[in-house]
């Protein structure tokens, strides 16, 4: 019996949503890429800084790596929903998400190379809370995203290490993506919030603090990594081994150059851009805009490295069978293929 089938019931609904919810997508059929051209997809925050570098100084394209679509998602689980409609077939996402496309979605998807570690926290009002125990107390309000996101699974991680009230906890967790938690942290709706990176460090400029990071929760954990569908594998195996590379020169470049690569991250993925900036649920919406200083602060707390350990994935997927989000563990060679890296 699982964790959450003996703790929660409330868990329990919404893993079943979950996986209902995954099985329609999985109606869906992949499409193949066109000729030559992928669709490409990451994440909205720094864990895909990578990717992002990579677009905005045309790494890209020197290479021959024509891009028909280049996608943003709030969340992990949206960016799989779109996995595995066969909508992309190339993303940066949050491991544990890419773990439940694969196994619940039965998404034909192999992880080709990591791109960070940790990228995950814990903020809190420090006039509502002062440490961890705290968060099962009456009247403090909890923030985390969606069941099965990365956060998600940090945040039952936290749980378990400093033995919460399992029942209490996840009963009074309000679920959101980042952009809405942050939103509500700025109003004076949430005591905490479990967010990734940057949003985490945007909170703590808000006057939130930093209880804890994934660095306390879970050592070594793996944050993001870089996915390609199994038919681009085996129709352009070329191509793969060209994403990989520029994973890995961009990977290098942001350690070199951390200042300006958090110039150019701040600017690329500034919260004026409406879509993610919800500007008609917050008012004030240029104090919520990320500074280069901010995010230089944010970047520290995530390790940015293309490599990628099969004990540490397979962790991931251990954990996440614990929590009921997917029926069985599996091996992580099943998923993890790293012959592309160089």
């Amino acid at each position: 019996m699982t964790l959450v089938k003996t703790y929660s019931t409330v868990i329990v609904s919404a893993a079943l949503l979950l996986a209902l919810s995954i099985f329609a997508i999985f109606l869906f059929r992949p499409k193949p890429a066109a000729a030559g051209r992928i669709a490409m997809a990451v994440e909205f925050t720094n864990h895909a800084a990578a990717a992002y570098i990579a677009q905005d100084k045309g790494w890209y394209k020197a290479r021959a790596v024509n891009l028909s679509s280049y996608t943003s998602y709030a969340t992990g689980m949206a960016l799989s929903s779109a996995l595995a409609r066969g909508e992309i077939q190339v993303a940066y996402m949050c491991l544990a998400p890419a773990i439940n496309a694969y196994a619940n979605a039965r998404v034909p998807l192999r992880i080709v190379a990591g791109t960070h570690k940790y990228g995950y926290a814990l903020v809190v009002n420090p006039k509502r809370v002062s440490k961890v125990e705290e968060l099962v107390e009456p009247g403090v309000r909890v923030g985390c995203v969606r069941e099965g996101g990365a956060v998600d699974v940090l945040m039952n991680r936290a749980i378990d290490s400093y033995h919460l009230d399992r029942e209490k906890m996840l009963g009074k967790v309000r679920r959101a993506s980042p952009p809405k938690l942050l939103i509500a942290v700025k109003a004076g709706q949430l005591d905490a919030a479990f967010l990734p990176e940057h949003w985490a460090s945007m909170a703590e400029d808000l006057g939130f603090r930093m209880l804890l990071t994934a660095r306390d929760i879970w050592p070594g954990m793996q944050g993001s990594v870089l996915i390609v569908n199994d038919e681009l594998i085996r129709d352009n195996p070329g191509l793969v081994r060209e994403l990989v590379a520029v994973n890995q020169q961009a990977t290098r470049w942001i350690n070199a150059n951390p200042e300006e690569a958090a110039r150019a991250l701040a600017r690329v993925l500034s919260l004026s851009d409406e879509k993610f900036m919800l500007a008609d649920q917050a008012k004030g919406k240029s104090n919520l805009k990320m500074s280069p200083e901010m995010m230089l602060r944010s970047m520290g707390r995530l390790e940015y490295t293309s490599a990628i350990s099969l004990k540490d994935v397979q962790q991931v997927i251990e954990y996440t069978a614990r929590l009921g989000y997917i029926e069985k563990s599996f091996s992580a060679e099943r998923i993890v293929d790293t012959r592309y890296m160089r």
